[in-house]
């Protein structure tokens, strides 16, 4: 599925200057809360380490590509970042109940699921072609999907999306950088995500 998309490469822009100019901090999560990701925990970079910023309560600056609408106010996040060309972020929501999450983790996964034909009909000037990576078989589950945009000025970034649930917490991650699917590094996100859902609680 071809489609354009100019708000997906924006978004991953402001996103890589901002955490760019982020400094690392370790996260400040109170006892009983769902614990994040570590920077050595996000897919390996071949010649930077991974830094983050802190645990943050509320919606991310930025809202996440696909899903940033979706995020209510109790959201809490981390951002990620390398050297380079190479970011990710982490957001999570502990809902009232477990059938609450699921709920939301249904709505998440449908905003990424149809990601690139809501932004074709907001920018015609990217293309951008998705995939889904299937499931994987952790706590309650969780899916792995991926998004490829070329823009009409010549850039080409790939990002991978995954949504987990444990109970009535669920998380959202991403990976990002400059490339192709052919440089998506899948397994290794896909054993981030098992991490980050097993950390939830």
């Amino acid at each position: 599925m071809n489609v354009r998309t100019r708000g997906a490469r924006l978004v991953l822009a402001a996103l890589a200057a901002g955490t760019a100019l982020t400094l690392a901090a370790a996260p400040a999560t109170a006892a009983g809360s769902p614990r994040f990701l570590e920077p050595a925990e996000m897919p390996p970079h071949p010649t930077s380490p991974w830094y983050a910023g802190p645990v943050t309560a509320g919606q991310p600056e930025h809202p996440p590509v696909c899903v940033g609408e979706s995020l209510p106010s109790i959201s809490s996040h981390r951002e990620y970042w390398t050297e380079y060309d190479t970011n990710g972020s982490q957001v999570t929501v502990v809902e009232r109940d477990e059938q609450r999450a699921k709920a939301f983790a249904g709505l998440l996964r449908r905003k990424i699921a149809d990601c690139a034909e809501r932004l074709m009909a907001e920018n015609p000037d990217v293309t951008a072609t998705q995939k889904n990576y299937g499931k994987i078989g952790v706590e309650e589950g969780a899916t792995v999907h991926g998004l490829h945009t070329v823009s009409d000025w010549g850039s080409s970034d790939v990002s991978l999306f995954s949504v987990g649930r444990d109970g009535r917490t669920v998380t959202y991650v991403r990976w990002a950088q400059m490339g192709t699917f052919a440089h998506a590094q899948v397994a290794d996100f896909k054993a981030t995500t098992v991490t980050a859902v097993n950390k939830l609680y």
